[in-house]
């Protein structure tokens, strides 16, 4: 999921330069939005196996 929110934001810096700056607001959009989604699931990875006692 990391890597989806990378490709938008260099769809949004691409289209930023092209000066197309619908598709980049949106692009940049979509990536924050996946990074804290992909940043959530990390937490909770984190959480979950610090109560299971795993190591990482």
């Amino acid at each position: 999921m990391l890597s989806w929110s990378l490709t938008f934001f260099i769809l949004a810096i691409i289209a930023g330069v092209l000066g197309f700056s619908g598709i980049a607001g949106a692009a940049a959009n979509i990536a924050q939005i996946l990074f804290f989604i992909f940043l959530v699931l990390l937490i909770v990875s984190a959480i979950s196996n610090a109560i299971r006692g795993k190591r990482p």
